[in-house]
């Protein structure tokens, strides 16, 4: 059996957009005509680009290649052009490639990919969700609202999470880590008041922040929120910044998470032995895959940190984010995204019951990709998936984050 077609899909959800402006699925072929299908969570190039890249690296990397051969087919992308070091671009690319290899072999055995990668631990995964607006919220006002927040985060335990995302701490600049706003502060403050007690002790709160303050600033920050004793503390420095990231951790009692913007074990190991993070959280789309995830949660293991799979794209990466999940030990947490277009994509082949995922026990992924549905979508716009704004930290008017992907105003 040898990888032989690749058809790429770039499709964008209806608005509001959670889960990025678009998503980028793959799906491979192989000489035997089982087709596989992977996500490639990839977004500091345009997709037009995004999409060369990827065929650059099937086609230069595992067209003609058994798809059994995850570890050979990584090592050539990981050492391309002479490199041998984390490319966030190019395990973009390779990462949905690798996933849907996975579900290839899983087809080709009739078995759920977790069952290939060390058998089912976990037989139900316990779920979190990020406090999007209720529908007969204001989507602008939401962001800036406690009250607002706290009625979404009852809603969300009434449908049985037992943990909630938030980040009121804006802004998300690219200007690299700077000193938080009091405003800023203050608001964070509020949201958690207001959330801690409208869940009580139902549910963990976890504080994002999207590596946006200098060490300092961070301190001060997750300082000002330990009263609510949130999970965790999500990337309260820039991703690059390891050691000062662990600066905030030996000063702050809440437990520092990161990973959603790193790749590869060298990456997530660098991190661990810093003592920045006790909390992992990879995107599989963009990490290095199923297989290279894996070995970041046995790393993980030895320092008795835990994984919390990432998730801000499509249900493809969300299905193999659960494999890994049911497959390792020290599972925390898994980000999920509850939107119709997420569950028509995959035909509802998995879904979120009372807080839990349980692991798919059909073939490959477990997902049945609505392939007319993702065509019909296509993203037509120039935008990346995420962004940044230009504009500095606004310390008299106050700062908002207004969700992952805002709808754009012509």
């Amino acid at each position: 059996m040898k990888l032989q077609d690749l058809d790429i899909i770039v499709t964008a959800p209806p608005a509001p957009g959670w889960g990025g402006r678009y998503w980028i699925l793959v799906k491979v072929t192989t000489d035997t005509g089982i087709t596989g299908w992977g996500e490639c969570y990839a977004s500091s190039v345009g997709p037009e680009a995004m999409v060369h890249v990827i065929r650059d690296v099937f086609e230069r990397h595992m067209a003609g290649e058994n798809p059994e051969n995850i570890e050979l087919m990584f090592r050539r992308a990981y050492s391309s052009g002479f490199t041998q070091r984390p490319d966030l671009t190019v395990m973009g690319a390779f990462s949905g490639l690798e996933i849907a290899c996975w579900d290839i072999l899983g087809k080709d055995r009739g078995r759920p990919v977790h069952a290939l990668i060390g058998g089912r631990m976990n037989d139900r995964i316990r779920a979190y969700t990020y406090l999007y607006p209720l529908p007969d919220q204001d989507i602008m006002a939401f962001w800036t609202s406690p009250e607002m927040a706290a009625e979404a985060a009852r809603q969300r335990v009434a449908e049985g999470y037992t943990a909630l995302k938030f980040d009121p701490a804006g802004p998300y600049t690219m200007r690299g880590g700077h000193m938080p706003a009091m405003s800023d502060i203050s608001m964070s403050v509020a949201f958690c008041k207001a959330i801690r007690e409208a869940v009580g002790d139902k549910a963990d709160l976890l504080f994002g922040t999207h590596g946006q303050f200098n060490t300092a600033g961070a301190i001060r920050l997750g300082q000002a929120l330990e009263p609510y004793a949130p999970l965790w503390f999500e990337e309260p420095t820039p991703p690059d910044n390891i050691e000062d990231m662990a600066r905030v951790a030996r000063s702050v009692r809440i437990p520092v998470a990161t990973g959603e913007r790193m790749t590869t074990k060298s990456e997530f190991a660098a991190v661990l032995r810093s003592g920045a993070a006790e909390i992992l959280q990879p995107a599989l789309g963009r990490a290095g895959g199923i297989w290279e995830m894996k070995k970041v949660a046995a790393i993980a293991e030895v320092f008795n940190a835990q994984m919390a799979p990432h998730l801000y794209a499509g249900p493809v990466e969300w299905a193999a984010n659960i494999h890994l999940a049911a497959s390792i030990p020290n599972i925390l947490l898994l980000e999920t995204i509850e939107t119709p277009f997420h569950d028509q994509l995959i035909k509802g082949s998995i879904r979120v019951e009372n807080g839990f995922v349980t692991p798919p026990e059909t073939a490959g992924l477990g997902i049945e990709v609505d392939e007319d549905l993702a065509r019909a979508h296509p993203f037509a716009g120039s935008d990346l998936h995420l962004n940044m704004q230009e504009a500095p930290c606004n310390y008299a008017g106050g700062n908002a984050f207004t969700g992952g992907s805002p709808p754009i105003v012509e």
